[in-house]
Order: C-alpha cells, then structure tokens, then sequence
C-alpha cells in the first residue's frame, strides 16, 4: 500500500478560485476581530433604556445597536406578550436609565455575540473603567444568568451577587422582601 500522502491538483481556474475564496475567508475572521470596537477603546452613547439589562446606543447607524448584558438578568420592567412585570424590574430600569443614559459605553464580547433576538450580547464598561455589569450585581439590580458559551466572569459575577444577597441589597432588601 502506498503511504504517499495524497495531494489535490486543481486547474488554473480553479485553483484561484479557491485561493481567493480562503484568503476571503481569513482576512474577514481578521477584519471582524480588528473592528468589534474592544480593542481599539470604541465608546458608544447610550441612548434608550428598554429594562435592567437591556438598552441601545448609537453606533452610527440610523438605528444603533441594542444591546443585552451577558451574564445577568434584570426583572422584566414592562408587561410583553409572554412576561409579566416582575419584582424589583421598574427599580432596575431606573437606576440603569439613572446611571447610563446619555453616558458613552464600550462593549466587550465573549464566545457568542448575538441572542436569538438579534441583540449584541456584551460586557460594558464606562469611560471610567466602571465594568456595568458587575455593578449592576454588585448592587442587588439584576441575578447572575450565565448562558454558556459566555462565562467569563461567571465566578466573578456569583461572588457579587452572594455578597449582595448577604448585605440584603437591592431586590434582597428585607422590607422589600416582606412585600411580596
């Protein structure tokens, strides 16, 4: 038997074909990873406040970009065909509307970039360095909802939430709790 090992031989055509079809397909893997905004320090504003976890920016495009905070879940602040409003979700809304509305924004994306919704799954961080997200949970505004493959602050981010939940913050608060 014949260990040689066995090489494709495509005609002219052919062959630049396929090479311009793989360096398409390296240089648009590249040009995704240069242009995400993470590593050049791209600021976005924030524009509108849908709920605890969720808001839109302007990006330049005529709609901007909506985007949904990784490893949280804030309590729904408005009644849509399958949710109801939930505990603590209008407090959430506010202090995120109080916090960032207007503010500029940077974005850092883990493994899965989209939901099934179409939004921009992202950690955010302030123009101070402030990571969002964590302060959010830190602060007792929204539950730890890790969706792998996006994990990488998990364990970062159950430690805030336990440390919330000890220091009774936010939606752990005791009066808030006994009104349930």
């Amino acid at each position: 038997m014949d260990k040689t090992p066995m090489t494709f031989r495509f005609p002219g055509p052919a062959r630049a074909f396929f090479l311009v079809l793989f360096s398409t397909a390296a240089l648009a893997g590249l040009s995704c990873h240069t242009v995400s905004g993470q590593e050049k320090g791209h600021y976005m504003t924030v524009t509108k406040i849908v709920d605890g976890d969720t808001f839109w920016a302007d990006n330049g495009t005529p709609l901007g970009i909506k985007v949904r905070m990784i490893g949280l879940d804030a309590p729904e602040s408005r009644r849509t065909g399958r949710k109801e409003i939930g505990y603590f979700g209008q407090e959430s809304k506010d202090y995120l509307s109080e916090w960032l509305t207007g503010k500029k924004v940077r974005l850092e994306y883990d493994v899965g970039r989209y939901d099934q919704y179409h939004r921009t799954l992202a950690y955010v961080f302030l123009e101070d360095g402030t990571f969002v997200n964590a302060k959010l949970l830190k602060r007792g505004y929204a539950v730890v909802l890790t969706v792998p493959p996006n994990v990488k602050y998990a364990d970062e981010f159950l430690k805030l939430q336990r440390k919330a939940r000890r220091h009774k913050r936010g939606l752990w608060e005791e009066s808030l709790d006994q009104t349930r």
